[in-house]
């Protein structure tokens, strides 16, 4: 059974720091590439930051230099460091993953999110 338990989440003030973990399982998470997504109330879910399995990261411009995704293989856990955190980046973070793009059939899975609010 292929599971994304997502952890981490919380109330911060704007300025603080959060890390988000990701645990997977079911599946050959070494082999998936991962991501991070965020929908804010009333708004569309939106893609944060990607981590390949070589380990090649991308980031929505919004987050760039304050984010940071990185994964543990070892643990089968995909994390987001979230630094200088903003009002803005209040949301519910969802885990991701999908295989390469190479791959076929296509497989992809979500978690249930975990919710970020950043206020004073």
């Amino acid at each position: 059974q292929v599971q994304l338990v997502e952890s981490g989440g919380g109330l911060v003030q704007p300025g603080g720091s959060l890390r988000l973990s990701c645990a997977a399982s079911g599946f050959t998470f070494s082999s998936y590439t991962m991501s991070w997504y965020r929908q804010a109330p009333g708004k569309e879910r939106e893609l944060v930051a990607v981590i390949t399995s070589a380990g090649s990261t991308n980031y929505a411009d919004s987050v760039k230099g304050r984010f940071t995704i990185s994964r543990d293989n070892a643990k089968n856990t995909v994390y987001l460091q979230m630094n200088s955190l903003k009002p803005e980046d209040t949301a519910v973070y969802f885990c991701y993953a999908v295989t390469p793009r190479y791959v076929v059939p296509k497989r992809n899975y979500w978690g249930q999110g975990t919710q970020v609010t950043v206020s004073s």
